[in-house]
């Protein structure tokens, strides 16, 4: 069963923040990463240039910019 749009976007959240290095000034960054690693099943490579899901990204980086 898929999650919905809010429980996975709860759960990126999550994801985002267990990240290394995490930091909030670089929030699109390590927000486009985890749209990339759940969309690809592995976090994005230096040049990675593959498609990520650009709504659930922008859901993700609404939540965090709601909250900070």
């Amino acid at each position: 069963m898929a999650d919905s749009p809010e429980s996975l976007v709860k759960k990126l959240v999550i994801k985002v923040k267990e990240y290394p290095r995490f930091s909030k000034e670089e929030i699109d960054k390590f927000c486009w990463m985890a749209v990339h690693e759940y969309k690809h099943g592995v976090l994005p490579s230096e040049y990675d240039i593959r498609e990520i899901d650009e709504d659930l990204y922008l859901q993700l980086l609404q939540e965090f910019k709601a909250n900070i």
